[in-house]
């Protein structure tokens, strides 16, 4: 049985004895003598088994950050690395804690209070709204929903997985007649592009606001529609949710009236159609493309829904996260690389599943309590790791 050596409380109690001397000699019955130090020492051990929740395991796991030069197709890459042990408190550092707000990295680092973070989903960073585009879940609840790329999420027990998470929500509401009635929401915590046809959900994740005006709102609070008239930019009750209907969708708002009560569900599959047991997933952003899949680099942006040079073809900053064959997880960004060198890295850095996230000027690492990777440009959701991050 061996305990760390840098276990603080173990060490101090063995830091009180001095250097054994014929003054620390204690006589015994058959005049025996014993060092008395060692007797204590003995003492101490006898009673360490004893002690509840100490356990003779490991050390735990510290954050541990790297710089490292990787080779792939006869060329180098400069990769700056944050490993984080499995079970690190994680979720989605969002800015100002608002979905669709933007702020400095930094200022998200020390809002959550976080030990390393990295930039998250990819985001509307040329003007408008800064909506991200990916799927977010935190808190175990889903906040946003993106239908391409890859998202990886981090289960209660710590484990993470990947996969090509296309989330589906549908409701359904129940008014005097009894008689219950579908509804679907396309979006969520997304402001609706002008002239759209959309029906969107906005939680208390969005703030204390849907953000815009337009369409029909309808205010649901505690399972139960409170209001229903034009939206004003409606406020969003904070043990409630928010749906917004418009364009054709409007009509879709009939279904509900003052008193109806109302529920909703999450659906998840893959980009095939399998249905997926996310249910256990706590935290979860969405980005890609997938680079490593058990160990293998299966790069297919196309296949995952992505047109734009900038992923298929260019090389740029980028930023991606990574599951170790342990469980523990890789951050990692490079200041220039395709994305097929970029797979290559993250495989030859020993990813066992590894994927793509906002790159660019939105790549940015954070690691123990220095700057690593400083983002170029504000930030809409980063994922953040540390013992006060969920508290």
């Amino acid at each position: 049985m061996l305990l760390d050596g840098g276990s603080g409380a173990v060490k101090s109690l063995f830091s009180r004895f001095r250097p054994f001397s014929s003054g620390n000699q204690v006589s015994l019955a058959g005049g025996k003598i014993i060092r008395r130090g060692l007797l204590l020492a003995a003492a101490i051990l006898l009673l360490i088994p004893a002690a509840p929740g100490l356990r003779p395991a490991e050390a735990a796991g510290t954050i541990q950050t790297a710089v490292k030069t990787v080779k792939v197709s006869g060329k180098s890459f400069t990769v700056r690395t944050v490993k984080i042990p499995k079970g690190t408190p994680v979720t989605v550092g969002l800015a100002k804690h608002q979905v669709g707000q933007t702020e400095a990295f930094a200022s998200t680092i020390k809002s959550y209070k976080a030990q390393a973070a990295i930039n998250g989903a990819f985001f509307n960073s040329y003007g408008g709204p800064a909506d991200p585009y990916g799927t977010l879940i935190i808190k175990g609840k889903i906040s946003h929903i993106g239908r391409y790329g890859t998202t990886i999420g981090f289960q209660k027990d710590g484990t993470a997985i990947m996969d090509t998470l296309r989330p589906s929500l549908t409701g359904k509401v129940t008014g005097a007649d009894g008689k219950p009635r579908s509804w679907y929401a396309t979006f969520i915590n997304r402001t609706p592009d002008a002239g759209a046809n959309n029906s969107i959900l906005f939680t208390p994740d969005r703030g204390p606001k849907v953000g815009f005006s337009g369409g029909i709102a309808v205010t649901v609070s505690g399972g139960v529609v409170t209001h229903k008239g034009v939206n004003g930019n409606t406020a969003i009750p904070k043990q409630g949710y928010v749906l917004v209907f418009s364009g054709k969708e409007k009509a879709m708002a009939d279904r509900f009236e003052v008193g109806s009560s109302v529920e909703w569900n999450v659906t998840y599959t893959n980009q095939a159609g399998k249905k997926l047991d996310w249910s256990n997933v706590q935290t979860a952003v969405g980005a890609g493309p997938r680079l490593v899949t058990d160990g293998k680099v299966t790069l297919n942006a196309k296949a995952e829904g992505f047109n734009d040079q900038k992923i298929l073809t260019a090389s740029a900053a980028r930023s991606g996260i990574a599951i170790l064959p342990d469980g523990s997880i890789l951050l990692a960004t490079v200041n220039g690389a395709t994305m097929s060198q970029w797979a290559s890295v993250m495989k030859a850095l020993g990813a066992k599943q590894a994927m793509n996230l906002d790159g660019g000027a939105s790549s940015a690492l954070y690691g123990g309590g220095k700057m690593l990777t400083p983002a170029g440009r504000l930030l809409s959701n980063t994922l953040v790791f540390g013992s006060q991050v969920t508290k």
